[in-house]
């Protein structure tokens, strides 16, 4: 896709190293849409299709030759940035449900700005008891929203009046990416503790040497991955087709082993996952 060596295409060959990783069956960009057949793609939930849109290129994986034809005759000649309008896409495809678009965005360590204000965000073990308590204190919705629960790496909190009100972390993906998730308590939010516990785990992720990622739908989460100096390179849809005659739907196939890759890299399971309350 060319031999720019700017920081700006630096991070969208990092990204796209990560998501053709996670698409499987040798799925690479193109400037044209090209639907990869890829049962088990972890680019969306199984039987569903999968499109990412980095740096004016797109992948898509759908999870059979009749599925993937179908796409790319519905979806050919379209611009990239169309490939993640969900309006584009319902007026196209026979959608069932869409999950996204969810803006994905990259740090490059030498962007980096640091956010910590006023609070002071410090490192928690996951079996932590206030971090625990955090959680269960927190909204269902918004615990699942945030990805918060499926970090692997250290939490870090912002305490206020003894309690967490605020935690960010990250979880390992490959590719030596962090995957980050952020949660700010209802009550305590609009005052930058999201910015100051984000900022933390930012730091930890670029001390252990790994990219970035932030992926978020809402406008605040968007603005707050800005302020810390990720680069938004693009978007991620999830499109489940209603059944057709002569296109039925495959069984679902495996999800991501535990240790190997992310849980789930769609844009929401029932509520968006990996994305943030702030």
């Amino acid at each position: 896709m060319g031999n720019d060596r700017t920081p700006g295409a630096a991070l969208t060959a990092r990204a796209r190293e990560l998501w053709e990783c996670l698409a499987g069956n040798a799925a690479g960009f193109t400037p044209a849409l090209s639907v990869a057949v890829s049962p088990r793609s972890y680019l969306c939930p199984p039987g569903w299709v999968g499109i990412v849109v980095l740096g004016g290129a797109a992948l898509a994986a759908a999870p059979d030759h009749d599925t993937a034809r179908f796409v790319e005759q519905a979806l050919g000649g379209l611009p990239a940035a169309s490939l993640t309008d969900t309006e584009v896409l319902s007026s196209r495809l026979p959608v069932a449900e869409i999950r996204g678009p969810a803006a994905l965005a990259y740090l490059d360590p030498a962007e980096f700005r640091p956010q910590p204000g006023d609070a002071v965000a410090t490192p928690v073990g996951l079996d932590h008891p206030g971090f625990r308590q955090f959680l269960l204190a927190a909204d269902t919705d918004d615990v699942e929203e945030s990805g918060i629960g499926e970090i692997t790496a250290p939490a870090f909190a912002v305490r206020e009046h003894g309690q967490v009100a605020a935690a960010a972390g990250y979880r390992d993906w490959p590719c030596g990416t962090a995957h980050l998730s952020v949660l700010t308590a209802s009550a305590a939010r609009g005052r930058g503790l999201a910015r100051a516990a984000a900022s933390a785990a930012v730091a930890h992720a670029i001390e252990e040497g790994r990219l970035p990622q932030w992926r978020a739908r809402p406008p605040a989460s968007r603005r707050v991955a800005r302020a810390l100096g990720f680069r938004e390179l693009g978007f991620q849809v999830s499109i489940r087709l209603a059944a057709a005659q002569g296109r039925q739907p495959r069984k679902p196939g495996r999800r991501c082993p535990p240790g190997k890759g992310p849980a789930q890299v769609e844009p929401g399971g029932s509520t968006p996952r990996g994305q943030d309350s702030r």
